[in-house]
């Protein structure tokens, strides 16, 4: 399991510099078959606040094209054949947000809020936010939490769907940890080709999405992993998946 650390004090507010550090640690993960899980979290006990004000105040397209790079950290996380699970502490505001919903599993303190405050500046986020939040929680919700942006306290989150588990907020990194490491020892091709089935053919035409996925199935029959979990459930067992 690799950890990526958001790290740009004091709030982890993205830069172009943390996002092209994302980037690139996708890049290396992403061929690297040691790291079977990816988990994201904060420096200091805290996810991320969004995008930091001091460079977005510069309005100019050159620093909006750089920030806006985040759509490309968040399109490689989601192509990511590995499952990728975030801790959100403190807080996941703006673009902090943005990037949680393009991680696979979410895990939240119960004193964390989740938001998206970027109409308070004249804006909208724009770094995914209105395409992914419509797809989680439909689009009247979506519309009123970035048109007012209302902070969803950890059990409204929950029960919009924006993430999978609430635990006290001592204990977010454990259990991420914990569910990282569970994936990890998983099938992890299978969850690799399921998790790009679930994001690349969502909205598809049903026949088209059946048919991509009848290929992934036959791909699979000439995995290690699949001869091992058959003979693991024969001999009553756990499985020892190896990712191949």
């Amino acid at each position: 399991m690799a950890t990526f650390w958001l790290d740009h004090p004091p709030v982890n507010a993205m830069t172009p510099e943390l996002i092209d550090g994302i980037i690139r640690a996708i890049d290396e993960v992403a061929v690297d078959r040691a790291v079977r899980a990816v988990l994201i979290r904060g420096r200091r006990d805290r996810f991320c606040a969004g995008a930091d004000i001091e460079i977005m105040s510069d309005h100019s397209r050159q620093t909006y094209r750089k920030m806006r790079r985040e759509v490309e950290a968040e399109d490689a996380l989601e192509r990511l054949e590995k499952p990728v699970v975030c801790a959100i502490e403190r807080f996941a505001l703006g673009g902090g947000a943005e990037l949680a919903l393009a991680c696979d599993v979410r895990i939240m303190g119960r004193g964390a809020l989740f938001g998206f405050p970027e109409a308070a500046l004249g804006l909208f986020p724009g770094a995914g936010g209105t395409q992914r939040l419509t797809r989680l929680v439909g689009t009247a919700r979506a519309f009123w939490l970035m048109a007012t942006g209302q902070r969803l306290d950890a059990e409204d989150a929950l029960g919009f769907g924006l993430v999978n588990e609430v635990v006290p907020d001592d204990e977010v990194v454990a259990r991420a940890t914990e569910v990282a490491s569970q994936l990890a020892s998983g099938p992890t091709l299978a969850i690799g080709k399921m998790k790009r089935l679930v994001y690349e053919c969502w909205g598809r035409e049903l026949p088209a999405g059946l048919d991509r996925e009848g290929d992934a199935v036959f791909a699979l029959l000439e995995s290690a992993d699949i001869r091992e979990g058959f003979a693991a459930f024969r001999e009553k067992r756990d499985a020892r998946f190896s990712g191949m």
